[in-house]
């Protein structure tokens, strides 16, 4: 046997061996917490978790984003155009929709944790390829988001993610940093270990992160108008298992991002800067506002429908499995299709999925009563509504729709 041979052999050995040792020391998730007996943001309104802090995604224990701060997100979404490469206004440019984050990010966006891929079909990205109401012609979506980068990676524009981004992600898409102008972020630090209602509790210093990132995202990206975060995922399966990042720590990551778009509602009320937001002033800040919300109490569903079975996970009951990412995916591209400050963008102006009166990418029985509305009133249905209600296919909505429609509801 010749000596490289059996130098070969020990380090196919070692490599084996270490790769067994990997496995083994990956902790199974614990399909038993199915619950962890918090309450959702949207849903804690102004009730108070810990008897401290008031629920809801914006002031006031409300979800709705306040009439101020709306009105100069409207403003923000519209101004969006097509770019050039160099930033000017060009209506064969572009404009990219981008995502920043860590693994789960890319996970849920895309799906391949690497540089240009095809996406996965249930991921948002892959939604939204095969969706006929998104804009494919002006808007490009980039997958920025990478594994292993915790917040503090992405809080300075002179950080290395950000080059990675641009020579990896962007360039490999055909566009460029001057025609980024909207981003989804959802970032965490790696193993917390500290929760609230501590003063250096892990939503606190996430927060210093997220507003580092704001203003890193506005040094890098000039033409960027608005950045949507959201926060983490159910991780109660990982409780006793892993300390990627358990529950609470996902759960009040959630208030990381509350506090972000408070902060900077209130600075631009005339209100001083958050101490730990830092400054948010649309000159140094895109416009911030809350993304989905996609967390919800394991096998709980939230008031959107959402809940997380212990297989949406994987082994390490902290990253989502194909299920966990579509879920998300699908949540992703229904925010993004209505929200007015994406709509403007995002979609095809009036488009619709025929048949899909609702409009939420299905055609089920929701369809049947949105449908009946619209037949007896097109007047006072949406663009939307009247697009989807004309299975016929003639510019109108009449007697003529009803046994399309049926046909499409039983999928004939």
């Amino acid at each position: 046997m010749s000596a490289r041979f059996t130098a070969l052999r020990v380090a196919a050995v070692a490599v084996a061996a270490v790769l067994f040792l990997m496995v083994q020391s990956v902790p199974a998730a614990d399909c038993t917490q199915t619950s962890v007996g918090l309450t959702p943001l949207p849903e804690l309104g102004a009730g108070l978790y810990l008897g401290l802090y008031e629920g809801g995604l914006y002031p006031g224990g409300s979800n709705d984003v306040p009439p101020a701060h709306a009105a100069e997100g409207l403003i923000r979404a519209a101004a969006l155009q097509p770019l050039s490469t160099t930033g000017q206004p060009d209506a064969n440019g572009k404009i990219v929709l981008l995502s920043i984050g860590m693994s789960n990010t890319t996970q849920e966006f895309c799906a391949p944790n690497s540089d240009i891929q095809p996406c996965t079909p249930w991921s948002f990205m892959g939604q939204a390829a095969v969706d006929p109401r998104v804009n494919h012609s002006t808007l490009v979506i980039v997958n920025g988001a990478r594994g292993g980068q915790v917040a503090t990676s992405w809080d300075s524009p002179t950080d290395p993610n950000y080059d990675q981004v641009r020579d990896t992600r962007l360039a490999p898409s055909g566009v460029t940093e001057a025609q980024v102008q909207a981003a989804w972020v959802k970032v965490a630090q790696a193993q917390p270990s500290v929760s609230l209602p501590a003063a250096n509790a892990d939503a606190n210093t996430l927060l210093v992160a997220m507003g580092g990132i704001a203003r890193a995202l506005k040094g890098r990206y000039p033409n960027i108008q608005v950045a949507f975060y959201s926060s983490r995922i159910y991780a109660g399966y990982a409780n006793n298992t892993s300390t990627l990042n358990p529950e609470p720590y996902a759960y009040e990551s959630g208030f990381s991002v509350k506090w972000l778009v408070e902060a900077q509602i209130e600075q631009l009320a005339g209100g001083p800067v958050d101490p730990q937001a830092g400054d948010l002033a649309l000159s140094v800040a895109p416009w911030v506002a809350w993304g989905p919300y996609i967390w919800a109490d394991g096998i709980n569903r939230n008031d959107d429908g959402l809940y997380y079975v212990c297989a949406d996970l994987t082994n390490d009951g902290t990253h989502p499995s194909p299920s966990g990412q579509g879920k998300v995916g699908t949540k992703l591209l229904d925010f993004f299709l209505h929200s007015p400050f994406a709509v403007p963008w995002f979609r095809v102006p009036g488009s619709c999925i025929v048949a899909d009166v609702n409009d939420d990418g299905r055609i089920n029985g929701g369809d049947v009563r949105p449908f009946v509305a619209t037949l007896l009133d097109p007047p006072g249905a949406t663009d939307v509504e009247r697009c989807a209600a004309d299975v016929s296919d003639d510019d109108q909505v009449t007697l003529a729709d009803v046994g399309p429609f049926i046909d499409r509801l039983l999928g004939l």
